[in-house]
């Protein structure tokens, strides 16, 4: 007998049946329980429209409805702008400082900055612009200028927002499986015992990429393997030595541990999708579709990361130099996971840059991403690794210019690009221009390194 998903909206618990696991909540949401306050713009977790508020551990995380799945949301707790309301029973102070500053035009988007905003005022988020914008990145406004959105977020920043509810929903200790197309395991000899029966199905954690098969392509998959209620896949530790992340760690969740080891990502992670995004997506997820675009892998590589990959077979360990085979194409096998990523720390007389070229600076597509380890003893460099993404068909190593930066200096070092990548011209970029920007990067690298301090983290290009 199938399970049915169970979840708390608005405060109220829902199980629902009939309706396949695989429909997204925005459409579930709008079709099927008449709140329609949440709207699509993109369909693709861009425009911020369909935005709605994840509550768990007395906190609320923005997320976007329109690219996650029913099945997901199992055991979860989040709200809808229909679930806002102030103490005395009239709107919410977040809804009134829209109101107030005349925050709105058209309206459409407004329930979507609404509920940013509620889960920027909840997550203590302050007043500095800085801090604002970066709450709002993933969310778009097409008819008026941000200033009166930005002025309503000052206002809201700091006050004592109510924190989030404790869920009573009682959470399942066994997997679960929906309509038996949808699997929601609840350990890692659960998932393995899922991915042996069901090598065809998609393994799914954050939905950030993958939901599209369901919202924009309106193609959603026909069995699925949850990933995110998986204990050793969620799990993030660190020693003397190394970090490890599980798979199916969000960027939100790994993100402190990581900006820790490596300062540079701080400014870099910001650019990584949204804060919506941030919040489902995972790294292990961007390394497992295997897009030649993704921005983490770069960053992985150049960081000497290797994967634990597992299944009723065993684990292996596999470096990620040797993981990427191609173009989408992976060395995981039929009935293997990813389990973690790990990451030795930076050893003394190392450093670490990162650099995101993109056409817009939020919420885009890295037309070109670099990231560079590089050893520096007595003045001199003594090893280094130079890794690009959206310059080949898969995330790569710059081995060429590798090479010759140890031998010949960095003039050398970007000579070799040119053979180390044949690039290819699509509406991102032609192929000379991402040449000439993987080379100019690298003379940024040059800069970088001839005076330390000067340029401490990634800046925004």
């Amino acid at each position: 007998m199938a399970d049915n998903v169970r979840f708390i909206l608005n405060d109220q618990q829902v199980e629902i049946a009939g309706i396949p696991p695989v429909t997204t909540l925005l459409d579930w949401l709008r079709d099927h329980r008449g709140l329609r306050g949440t709207k699509e713009g993109c369909a693709e977790g861009d425009c911020g429209a369909c935005t709605v508020v994840l509550e768990r551990e007395g906190r609320r995380d923005a997320f976007n409805s329109c690219i996650v799945l029913l099945g997901q949301l199992d055991g979860l707790s989040f709200r809808t702008v229909e679930g806002l309301r102030g103490a005395d029973g009239g709107p919410h102070p977040v809804q009134t400082a829209m109101a107030e500053a005349d925050a709105t035009q058209c309206g459409f988007c407004t329930p979507g900055f609404v509920m940013s905003a509620l889960a920027h005022a909840s997550s203590g988020g302050t007043a500095d612009p800085d801090a604002i914008h970066e709450s709002l990145a993933g969310n778009l406004c097409r008819c008026t200028g941000y200033r009166p959105i930005v002025e309503a977020m000052t206002r809201i920043a700091g006050l004592a927002v109510e924190p989030a509810p404790v869920s009573p929903m009682v959470p399942r200790t066994t997997s679960a499986a929906f309509e038996g197309a949808f699997f929601a395991p609840r350990s890692l000899d659960e998932l393995l015992d899922l991915r042996a029966a069901h090598p065809e199905a998609l393994l799914l954690a954050g939905g950030t990429d993958l939901g599209l098969l369901a919202s924009r392509e309106r193609k959603p998959p026909k069995a699925v393997i949850h990933l995110l209620h998986v204990p050793e896949l969620a799990a993030i530790s660190a020693t003397a030595d190394k970090i490890t992340i599980g798979a199916a760690a969000t960027y939100t969740a790994a993100a402190p541990i990581l900006i820790e080891a490596f300062p540079a990502l701080r400014a870099y992670l910001s650019r990584l999708g949204s804060r919506q995004i941030r919040n489902m997506g995972t790294i292990g997820g961007n390394i497992g579709t295997a897009s030649p675009i993704g921005d983490m892998p770069p960053v992985l590589l150049a960081l000497e990361a290797s994967l634990t990959l597992v299944s009723k077979r065993g684990s292996r360990e596999v470096l990620l130099d040797d993981f990427f085979l191609d173009y989408r194409k992976t060395a995981l096998a039929p009935d293997e996971v990813i389990q973690s990523l790990s990451m030795p720390r930076l050893w003394e007389g190392e450093t670490f840059h990162c650099d995101k070229v993109s056409k817009r600076r939020d919420q885009d597509i890295s037309t070109v991403a670099g990231a560079y380890r590089v050893r520096i003893r007595h003045g001199r460099i003594e090893d280094a690794r130079l890794a690009f993404g959206g310059m080949a068909a898969t995330p790569r190593r710059a081995r060429a210019a590798e090479a010759a930066l140890l031998k010949d200096g960095f003039a050398a070092a970007i000579a070799a690009v040119e053979t180390d990548f044949k690039p290819v011209d699509d509406w991102r970029g032609s192929a000379s221009y991402r040449t000439q920007v993987a080379a100019n990067l690298l003379r940024r690298l040059e800069l970088r390194l001839a005076e330390p301090g000067r340029v401490l983290e990634v800046e925004a290009l």
